[in-house]
């Protein structure tokens, strides 16, 4: 499948929105925020596994759809302002009583998945504006090419770099990607789902 940029017929989805208010800057801005935030919100529906130190959330979803909506380097800036927030010690995390607390969560178990959100929104944002998040076939594309992202640098953190202990690559493959495979799937059918529809909304999906 050959996706062409074209100014003219692509953009993000807050692009087109912003075009149309007269507080562009304002709305971008704020989106920013907002996705930061929502990101924040979706770490607080942490459900732990008794096989893996990697909780089930529904972060990487927020990240994604963050990354689509905003465009590249938006999105990437609400998952580094996440990540601020992360260092700054505010309670952006879910409770956990085996993973560390505060900014030393970032050196732990899931460093890898949550460092790893700026260039997975970067590269799902970056193939929105070239139009694969209007359609859903090719949203899903989107989506699976972040979370590809998402899985290869928290999977490679396992397995070299985790603190206090990091694992070796089969152990970190078996407790870090393989449990989450099928709901992951599932996420990244959901999500591919919700721009096509915003974008109908708007009345620009070609």
């Amino acid at each position: 499948m050959n996706v062409r940029f074209n100014p003219a017929a692509h953009g993000t989805l807050i692009a087109t929105v912003a075009s149309r208010a007269d507080m562009g800057t304002a709305i971008r801005a704020a989106s920013v925020v907002l996705v930061a935030a929502m990101t924040a919100a979706a770490a607080q529906i942490s459900i732990p596994l008794p096989f893996t130190p990697v909780p089930f959330t529904l972060q990487p979803m927020v990240v994604l759809l963050g990354g689509a909506a905003l465009g590249s380097r938006l999105g990437m800036c609400a998952q580094v302002l996440y990540l601020l927030a992360v260092i700054a010690g505010l309670p952006v995390f879910a409770a956990s009583a085996v993973l560390p607390q505060g900014a030393w969560r970032l050196l732990g178990p899931t460093g890898g998945y949550l460092m790893s959100y700026p260039l997975a929104a970067f590269l799902t944002g970056l193939l929105a504006e070239r139009g694969l998040d209007r359609r859903y076939l090719t949203s899903v594309l989107a989506m699976a090419a972040g979370l590809a992202v998402v899985f290869t640098f928290g999977v490679a953190w396992l397995a070299w770099f985790a603190r206090p202990a990091a694992l070796n690559l089969d152990q970190a493959l078996r407790t870090g990607l393989y449990p989450f495979i099928p709901a992951d799937i599932i996420k990244i059918f959901v999500a591919a789902s919700v721009m096509p529809a915003l974008w109908k909304l708007t009345g620009h999906r070609s």
